[in-house]
């Protein structure tokens, strides 16, 4: 049951590389290709069982399943989790480009530095609720603690009410 990386990058939009009944392989290995290449994914070939390929590497196929389905609104959830520096910094700059493309990114993440250097406002949960909503000018991991740890609360506009 494990998928290539050419299978992996175009299962979301599959639609578009049948002909007829059948995937065009051609098309889809040619889309994976420019894929691998844009996001530096270092595989020996799209003919790579992902399962075989590093973290980072796994990360990046799965972002480039999602540009091919060419999404406004990208949900990264944990983006860099489990990968190394080098990756990291990869992920971080494709999400800045993305964001620079008008791409919309909500970014699902436990690091607080990863927070503070790739968001533009934070919205803070606890318990499955929104307990705060900080513009990035008034964010500090104080506040976000403070935020994160709201139990037993009632949360009414970010402000909270014993």
């Amino acid at each position: 049951m494990f998928k290539s990386v050419a299978e992996n990058s175009t299962m979301a939009s599959l639609s578009s590389f049948m002909k007829g009944a059948f995937i065009d392989k051609k098309k889809e290995h040619q889309q994976a290709e420019h894929y691998v290449q844009l996001l530096n994914t270092r595989t020996p070939s799209v003919d790579q069982l992902v399962v075989n390929l590093s973290g980072g590497n796994q990360q990046k196929v799965v972002i480039a399943k999602w540009l091919i389905k060419n999404c406004d609104i990208l949900i990264f959830d944990e983006p860099t989790r489990g990968i190394d520096v080098g990756a990291k910094s990869e992920i971080y700059q494709l999400m800045n480009e993305l964001v620079k493309q008008g791409k919309s990114i909500i970014m699902i993440s436990s690091e607080m530095t990863e927070i503070l250097r790739m968001s533009d406002r934070v919205i803070v949960m606890c318990e499955g609720r929104i307990t705060d909503e900080i513009p990035i000018e008034k964010v500090s991991q104080e506040r976000i603690m403070a935020s994160a740890t709201m139990r037993n609360q009632e949360v009414s506009n970010g402000k909270t009410e014993k």
